[in-house]
């Protein structure tokens, strides 16, 4: 029921970009395992062996962290229409943040989203895809706005310091690296 893939195939290409929501979970060398769900227009196909995907400004800072300690990352998508299907890229993970060489170029592969904090670029060592049969079937409503209002509303000075205030320490206490100390 499982198949394993070296790098990404056209159909996990096609795949992927149908998805609406994609989940990170990375780890660091103790303490929480960390699961974020994504959406909005964040993920990217790089090429056959690379993805990234934008981090937007949120109560936590738990994958930097996570990345910085043990750059193992997973992304997971799962089809919740039509065919089943769940697609896993495992990796090695780097953060590329505003103040670094690599963002304008990853940067604009994306909207200018207000509070964008990290890019993720993950190097796939592994692609595997499994039946997804137990997943139910859910319809996409929308993309929720709530978060692009908070951020804008904000503006640039106010999510720099919030990310001092919330985001500079992961819930074990470890560096996340938004600030360039």
């Amino acid at each position: 029921m499982s198949e394993k893939f070296e790098k990404l195939g056209h159909s996990h290409k096609v795949f992927i970009r149908q998805q609406h929501l994609y989940f990170v979970g990375t780890a660091g060398a103790e303490g929480f395992v960390n699961v974020s769900p994504k959406g909005m227009d964040s993920f990217r196909i790089l090429n056959d062996s690379t993805v990234a995907w934008l981090n937007l400004t949120g109560s936590g800072n738990e994958t930097a962290a996570h990345v910085l300690e043990n750059n193992r990352m997973t992304i997971m998508f799962c089809s919740f229409e039509k065919q089943p299907l769940i697609l896993r890229l495992y990796g090695h993970a780097a953060a590329v943040h505003p103040r670094d060489k690599r963002w304008q170029e990853l940067a604009g592969q994306f909207p200018p989203y207000t509070g964008a904090r990290q890019i993720f670029s993950l190097d796939i060592a592994l692609v595997q895809t499994s039946c997804g049969y137990a997943v139910p079937y859910f319809r996409l409503e929308g993309e929720r706005p709530t978060l692009t209002k908070w951020a804008d509303k904000h503006g640039e000075s106010g999510i720099s310091e919030y990310w001092k205030e919330n985001n500079t320490e992961s819930m074990n206490g470890k560096d996340t690296g938004i600030l360039d100390r």
